[in-house]
């Protein structure tokens, strides 16, 4: 009964948030498992996108303090709405710039190397951006990556061990930089454990979010975080190329911005055009440039569906139907090589599912075939994200029917097996 179409209808009828799905341009006779690296669009983001070009096309200029979603506050107006999502207050919260620009913001503001303090500690299966920006923080700073960036090494390939982090916190680390979650492997990271490893050191610690804000709850302000910085287009649907948030704790207001820039300017100060910043008193100190606005307006829409949905009931949802997923997985593709390689524990799983296989790129290629939307990673990683908002488990099942076909058929032997442009 549980591996049967029937018991995955029955289980989308019990879905609380199956309303949800109904909001979202789904292509038809197609099934999209990769909301993880961009969400699909909302008929609310569509709708806020539309209201803002409309507010330029009935505005022009008054744009900034007129019509539907007034541009000169509409950052801070995001980050307010996001702000629940990530467990902070509304002052904490500003969404601008781009996972990496951010980055940089706050290494640039955070990263002050002194004494015997001046090394970077990350780990060697991050994303490899946050790895180039350090990088280059680092030579800014005069200091050579291959000495002052430790990487902590991954025991099998997969995972970080929250001891061997700990560990490498020694006194000669002046900044931390951690993913909330695994993009490959989609572990969750213990952010609490190793915040107050980080604070007990006297280490500030940073925390990437982009695999996982709009995922799972977090409790940034809680946990004593100091920073954090995520994009907005993956679990969250704001759009490819959406504008990024960052997080910064109250504690470290005050703190001059490390990169300058006008839109950091207290409101009431911006247009007197001094030649003295005088920053924001809210992480809006840590913007740079104008906000894109028409990359910012899809959020509002966006945002609107999360606030009513809850954070809490999309992450009971993507665990159930991620489990679902593995439930099927190791039921009906025993016999093909496949491995699970995210964890299975509910506390250290991220909302992805993890499928390794030697033959990766030609199967993803071979689902594509058969209308089914992967995400390849090198080496052999086929990533399947079952999203809570729009994700049927009756989709679930239907893709592992599909993948069954694929290796009973040898479908994929058609394939090179490498990855296309874009994975």
């Amino acid at each position: 009964m549980l591996y049967t179409l029937e018991y995955a209808k029955q289980l989308d009828q019990e879905d609380i948030l199956n309303r949800f799905r109904e909001e979202f341009y789904i292509k038809p006779n197609s099934i999209y498992m990769d909301g993880n690296s961009l969400g699909l669009l909302s008929k609310r983001a569509e709708r806020t996108l539309l209201e803002s070009l409309n507010d330029w096309k009935e505005h022009g200029i008054d744009g900034w303090t007129s019509g539907n979603h007034p541009w000169f506050f509409l950052s801070e107006k995001l980050g307010e709405m996001m702000a629940p999502l990530v467990g902070g207050s509304a002052n904490e919260v500003i969404v601008t710039g781009s996972t990496t620009v951010n980055l940089h913001q706050l290494v640039a503001t955070f990263y002050k190397p002194e004494g015997t303090r001046t090394k970077i500690l990350a780990d060697e299966l991050t994303f490899p951006s946050d790895i180039y920006a350090l990088q280059s923080q680092l030579r800014i700073h005069g200091f050579d990556p291959e000495t002052h960036l430790i990487r902590v090494k991954s025991r099998d390939g997969r995972f970080l061990e929250e001891e061997d982090i700990i560990e490498a916190m020694t006194d000669e680390i002046a900044l931390i930089i951690l993913p909330t979650v695994l993009y490959r492997s989609g572990q969750i990271l213990d952010m609490k454990r190793l915040t107050a490893e980080a604070n007990r050191r006297g280490i500030l610690i940073g925390f990437d979010g982009c695999h996982s804000i709009g995922a799972i709850p977090h409790s940034f302000t809680e946990w004593g975080v100091d920073f954090a910085y995520w994009c907005n287009y993956k679990h969250l649907n704001g759009g490819p190329g959406s504008v990024g948030g960052l997080y910064v704790n109250s504690k470290h207001f005050g703190t001059a911005p490390g990169l300058a820039g006008w839109f950091g300017s207290k409101k009431d100060k911006q247009f007197d055009m001094e030649h003295s910043l005088t920053p924001a008193d809210s992480a809006g100190a840590y913007q740079i440039g104008t906000p894109h606005v028409l990359s910012l307006a899809p959020l509002l829409g966006a945002l609107e569906i999360f606030a009513e949905a809850g954070i809490e009931n999309i992450r009971a949802k993507s665990l159930n139907i991620n489990q679902y997923l593995m439930d099927l997985i190791n039921q009906e593709l025993h016999d093909f090589g496949f491995t699970i390689g995210n964890p299975c524990d509910d506390i250290r799983r991220g909302g992805h599912v993890s499928l390794e296989h030697k033959e990766a790129a030609r199967i993803c290629k071979a689902l594509k075939e058969n209308d089914v939307i992967p995400d390849f990673r090198a080496p052999n990683i086929i990533r399947l994200a079952p999203v809570a908002l729009y994700t049927s488990y009756t989709e679930v099942w239907e893709v592992v029917q599909i993948l069954k076909k694929i290796m009973t058929e040898k479908q994929y032997e058609k394939f090179k097996n490498e990855r296309e442009v874009v994975a």
